[in-house]
């Protein structure tokens, strides 16, 4: 072994590897996402998005932003890198191989006459009768001295020839890369400190680990609480409208966290009175309604309502100081609770597996009013209106355009520009000259619009429902759904961040592929896409389609050929879902696709998709269930149970209808029976909440009969 000094060296230089390790490919990936994002400016350039408050930001605002732990802890690695690479320098320039030549400054060639010339030179300046100095004596005995008889000496100098060393053969040093201090077992500082080190790196990792299994108890994999989804599975209901959406939103645990302090009142009774009318109160007894609203709910619950409610009213400035921070809260939480609230809603509801149709396009409908700051209210469509062919959203869709208020879509009706889509198929001088004219805009107003015209999508999907391998579609048959949805923009960007200067938080385009029957109110197939990360699309596209391909038999040119095609479409703009579902009983089943956008008003996309299930006349292969060798398939018959039918509710004219309070108060007033069915499924969804990640994007699953 080693001495202290020789083990200690070592130090500096095993940090030094390890560090490298991980700061040089963390700054790769750090300088790669950032030159990624530099590459194209996703966000909207309206005059209005460049005001929001989220894109003002200061020069104190992006300093502060830049001392992230991450960007913190990255600069610290590099220092600490720098610093020990000086520090090895030097030591390793003090701890130079013994060489006499070069003790002695010598060539290799030197003669003898010219060794004694340069031993007699240094001699006269480190020779102790000479120089006094301790370290010119320590100086000219270990290497002075050693060097000429090393040069002189002839075994020395054979030794040296032979073994690098004038003392011959040298044995193989080991040492320990830890500090000086940490290996002096006579310190008790040293001592001390070790177990301590050892101490804090055994306990912390346990802290550690028992704070985040007390934390992961009470969340799941999207970090919504547990008690959040049980009471959203509790509260859904069979035809939840869009007015009725924030009921069931507000109902989280989260919520239930926000203080309500008792300064709170007075803001809360103001705000109440701002946004009343969103609230569906009978005029005829607003007084009653009003105690009713604040002694039947929850005060959090009251509290989320309102603050929610002024975000979809515009009216951001009425939210007092003292609510400001909770405002921020509350809409910091809003997206994930939206989402866990749509898989709430497409979650297995009948014996066959299918999700509720209704409440998914209600929350599809409440989250792109939240998003884009639109009040409920504008999406009611009068029967004057609908008589005239207006638009079934109401005048909603013009509001998430820049400048656009109740006065100009009226004004804009009045030239017969009843429909939104009618304001976006128009040629771009035509719009210009409308707006100009009926709506009083200026050039640079008329500019924004256009901005955000030219960034909000149109959607196209096709969709194919087959059975592999087989020739039409029998009851029992595994049906394979392909669908192609592909995005365009008119500024020519695919992946984009929505035009949302109301908005408080940063928030990206996700889209829902659902697969129903409109009059049975059932979801057969749906599936979560983003346009946000193609390279996750191009390898889901090509495992899906080369799997697909290899299935049919195809030759390796064929199907290489396939997926170049597929990976090409998607990098043009398109995303591939394929998902599989059993074929029900015989039947022509009239279904419908929609492909629906959380974040724009108008952009929507539905096809009707016709499926015809004939009666059963060859062996069916239950899925997941081979048959041995030897055994005989088994002819496809009818079920002994008989799967129960839930009762739909009759009375759900629209999503507006005045009896929808009555049909909440019916539907109440009916609990289900099976609370034991519902505690066990709320506990499975639990537990498959908890591995889940939202991050997956719609074609990551395996795609297996």
């Amino acid at each position: 072994m080693a001495d202290n000094d020789d083990m200690s060296s070592l130090f500096p230089i095993f940090i030094l590897s390890v560090m490298g390790l991980f700061t040089v490919p963390w700054t790769i990936y750090r300088i790669s996402s950032y030159a990624g994002t530099r590459k194209k400016n996703l966000n909207c350039r309206c005059s209005e998005c460049m005001r929001a408050p989220k894109n003002q930001v200061s020069f104190y605002q992006k300093v502060w932003r830049f001392l992230t732990f991450g960007n913190i802890a990255l600069i610290s690695s590099w220092l600490i890198i720098c610093v020990l690479f000086y520090y090895i320098k030097i030591s390793t320039r003090e701890n130079q191989p013994f060489d006499p030549f070069l003790i002695l400054g010598l060539e290799a060639s030197a003669l003898d006459a010219d060794i004694k010339k340069a031993y007699h030179r240094l001699s006269v300046r480190y020779h102790p009768d000479k120089n006094p100095d301790p370290e010119a004596n320590k100086y000219f005995v270990e290497y002075v001295t050693k060097a000429y008889q090393a040069l002189t000496d002839p075994v020395s100098r054979e030794n040296f020839a032979k073994y690098g060393h004038p003392d011959g053969r040298q044995g193989m040093q080991m040492g320990i890369a830890l500090p000086k201090f940490l290996l002096d077992i006579h310190g008790a500082a040293g001592g001390l400190l070790l177990i301590g080190i050892v101490g804090v790196g055994i306990l912390s990792p346990l802290i550690g680990a028992v704070w985040y299994l007390r934390q992961s108890s009470k969340y799941t994999g999207n970090y919504v609480m547990r008690d959040t989804i049980s009471s959203y599975y509790r509260n859904m209901k069979q035809s939840l409208a869009p007015s009725k959406v924030l009921e069931v939103l507000i109902q989280a645990a989260e919520f239930v966290e926000i203080p309500v302090r008792h300064r709170d009142d007075a803001p809360l009774q103001k705000l109440f009175l701002v946004v009343r009318s969103e609230l569906n109160l009978d005029p005829k007894n607003l007084k009653s309604e009003q105690q009713k609203f604040w002694k039947k709910k929850h005060p959090p619950f009251i509290k989320a309502e309102l603050l929610i409610l002024a975000h979809l009213s515009r009216e951001y400035g009425e939210v007092s100081a003292e609510l400001k921070a909770d405002f921020d809260l509350v809409m910091t939480i809003v997206p994930r609770l939206m989402e866990e609230l749509m898989k709430m809603a497409l979650m297995p509801r009948t014996a066959e597996g299918y999700g509720w149709l209704r409440p998914a396009l209600s929350i599809m409908e409440f989250s792109q009013s939240l998003v884009q700051a639109v009040p409920l209210s504008a999406r009611k469509v009068s029967e004057r209106a609908a008589n005239a062919g207006g638009s079934p959203d109401g005048f909603a869709p013009f509001l998430q355009l820049p400048h656009f208020t109740e006065n100009v879509v009226k004004k804009l009706g009045r030239k017969r520009m009843r429909t939104f889509q009618e304001l976006r198929d128009l040629p771009k001088e035509e719009r210009a000259e409308l707006l100009k004219s009926a709506g009083g805009f200026t050039d640079q107003e008329v500019e924004d619009v256009e901005a955000v015209l030219e960034m909000m999508p149109s959607i196209s999907v096709e969709v194919t429902c087959t059975t592999e391998g087989e020739e039409g579609i029998q009851e029992g048959d595994i049906v394979t759904m392909t669908a192609w949805i592909t995005l365009h923009r008119k500024n020519g960007l695919i992946a984009a961040h929505p035009h949302a200067p109301y908005f408080p938080q940063a928030k990206d385009e996700l889209y829902w592929l659902l697969l129903g029957d409109q009059n049975a109110n059932c979801v057969w197939v749906k599936q979560r896409i983003t346009f946000m990360d193609e390279a996750t699309s191009v390898a889901s596209a090509s495992k899906i389609i080369g799997e697909s391909m290899e299935g049919t038999g195809a030759d390796d040119a064929t199907v290489n050929k396939a997926v170049r095609e597929a990976v090409q479409r998607v990098k043009s703009g398109s995303r591939l879902v394929m998902e599989k579902f059993q074929a029900p009983v015989e039947g022509t089943y009239k279904l419908t696709c929609f492909c629906l956008c959380d974040t724009w008003l108008g952009c929507d996309k539905r096809v009707n998709v016709t499926l015809k299930v004939g009666k059963r006349s060859r062996t069916a292969i239950r899925p997941g269930v081979m048959p041995a060798e030897g055994v005989p398939f088994l002819e496809d018959g009818n079920d002994d149970a008989e799967d129960e039918e839930e009762e739909e509710d009759e009375d759900y004219e629209s999503e507006y209808s005045d009896e929808d309070d009555q049909a909440e108060d019916d539907e109440e007033k009916e609990k289900p029976k099976n609370e034991k069915w519902i505690k066990e499924a709320t506990a499975n969804l639990l537990e498959k909440e908890g591995d889940d990640s939202s991050s997956s994007i719609s074609s990551d699953n395996d795609h297996k009969d």
